[in-house]
């Protein structure tokens, strides 16, 4: 039950996010290092896909040794170390498809005439 709200929570926030993006599109030309035209203080695209990189390593990370810890015996806790694989595993899935996504936007900025 925990880790269903954890989800959900991780959903709200990304779905968040997404909003931000689509409001303030400018948000994604700004270097990570400086804030936002407006004085906002809100991260560009790169600062936020940075962000979500190092989430996305360290589930992996964790889960590893979640897995680890069950395989030597350690602990004892098989569900919680599968569904910490299971989220990592779907919050890489779901970084590719972003990536994916982003390079095929790019790929028909490409393909426009000058």
């Amino acid at each position: 039950m925990d880790m269903s709200v954890a989800l959900q929570r991780e959903l709200a926030d990304i779905q968040s996010n997404l909003t931000s993006i689509r409001n303030n599109p400018m948000d994604i030309a700004t270097p990570s290092s400086q804030a936002d035209a407006a004085g906002t203080g809100n991260p560009g695209f790169l600062a936020a896909m940075q962000d979500v990189v190092r989430s996305v390593d360290g589930q992996e990370q964790t889960a590893a040794q979640k897995v680890e810890a069950v395989e030597s015996g350690r602990s004892d806790d098989l569900v919680g170390a599968m569904l910490s694989s299971q989220e990592a595993s779907l919050s890489f899935s779901m970084l590719m498809q972003v990536r994916n996504k982003v390079m095929g936007g790019l790929d028909e900025l490409m393909k426009l005439p000058l």
